[in-house]
């Protein structure tokens, strides 16, 4: 029986097989991948630190509208927060730390999560005050110039006072621990040994469904409404009631929220932290996972971070060993050749489907009415 305006409601059965299906598939997906090699796992492992950072640009981009070509600051602020409270970074070079916490300052990852995620909402509201009233090229050129900033700032501040240890990085970062389950060793469970690297997977998959139900219910609320009404004609938002200036702000707090939560996970995960891995090329990569999955759309979203995230693992596996069978060496580049396709999937999709490849379902649009046969009068009349 279908409803007033003529849609289907959804088959509560099939969305709950659907669920349990999709469940199955991520509980099974690092054991096989494990069969092919720890890069592959390595690779899945990633995938998901790039959706939980694509769904927090979505929140800016997406919902509310905002170019933010600096997102990877946030990235980079989270990831240095987990580094210093992790790491003997702050005790090696500050003796009164060292004083008060003779045996190394490792913060649990309870409070270092949250404290990196509150850092980088801060960061965000700084970068979202100055810039209410800036909207595209303009908002785009200072956003930009604030990760620059933060990359730069990080690849100097070893002097006078070695806070981040320059361009050299932090290194002997805490791995993730949770109770008594630490997470760079192997863990025997019902019989199956699970690696460091699946156990990586599971965790960084959980926090990705968190971000996902979180995208969710804020898509659907007032405030996600509010965002959306900003995206499509600010100055009919503002007529309408709704505190333009507070709603940017909670838009770029909450992106930069997930932005830290990532780049934490990404600290303990690698156990090492450098500026390189914050550069601009980053934030135009994950600027790219939500144009071309669908911009605005959650599940556009996602299937964009999977598949540039996977991308370049394919390639390294199957150009590399294809060129030296067919030419004897290598005649492009593995990065190289990423970027061109990067580039001409980026025009092809601008061209052929500007929403994105899943794009978003639009609502409000009535359907096209068939024409009316016309009568002709009989002869005569």
């Amino acid at each position: 029986m279908t409803s007033a305006l003529g849609s289907t409601p959804p088959n509560r059965r099939a969305a709950l097989g659907a669920t349990a299906l999709i469940a199955l598939v991520l509980l099974a997906l690092p054991l096989v991948a494990g069969w092919l090699g720890p890069a592959w796992v390595r690779t899945l492992a990633f995938a998901a630190l790039y959706v939980m950072l694509a769904l927090g640009l979505n929140i800016v981009v997406g919902f509310a509208g905002l170019l933010d070509l600096g997102y990877i600051a946030f990235y980079a602020v989270g990831a240095y927060t987990f580094a210093l409270l992790a790491s003997p970074q702050l005790t090696e070079n500050f003796p009164s730390i060292a004083q008060a916490f003779p045996g190394g300052l490792h913060v649990p990852i309870w409070a270092s999560i949250p404290l990196g995620a509150a850092i980088a909402a801060a960061f965000g509201v700084l970068l979202g005050t100055p810039v209410l009233k800036l909207r595209g090229d303009y908002l785009a050129i200072v956003t930009l110039g604030f990760g620059e900033i933060i990359r730069i700032f990080l690849n100097n501040l070893n002097e006078p006072i070695n806070l981040t240890n320059g361009p050299q990085g932090i290194t002997l970062i805490d791995p993730v621990r949770i109770g008594q389950l630490r997470f760079d060793h192997a863990l025997s469970l019902f019989g199956l040994e699970l690696t460091s690297l699946q156990l990586y997977y599971y965790l960084f998959t959980a926090l990705a469904l968190l971000c996902v139900l979180v995208c969710v219910r804020l898509q659907d609320s007032r405030l996600g409404r509010a965002w959306m009404a900003i995206r499509e004609d600010e100055i009919a938002a503002k007529a309408m009631g709704i505190n333009v200036r507070n709603v940017k702000l909670l838009a770029f707090a909450l992106g930069a929220t997930f932005g830290g939560i990532s780049g934490s996970m990404f600290a303990a995960f690698q156990g090492f932290v450098s500026p390189e891995s914050f550069s601009l090329m980053e934030s135009v990569i994950v600027l790219s996972m939500i144009v071309l999955g669908g911009l605005g759309h959650i599940p556009g979203v996602i299937l964009g971070a999977v598949m540039l995230s996977v991308f370049p693992e394919l390639l390294r596996h199957t150009v590399g060993p294809l060129q030296m069978q067919l030419f004897g060496r290598i005649v492009i580049d593995t990065e190289v050749l990423r970027m061109l396709l990067y580039g001409v999937a980026l025009v092809v999709i601008m061209l052929y489907r500007p929403r994105g490849l899943w794009p978003a379902p639009q609502h409000g649009i009535a359907p096209t009415a068939a024409p009316r046969p016309s009568v002709q009068p009989p002869m005569g009349a």
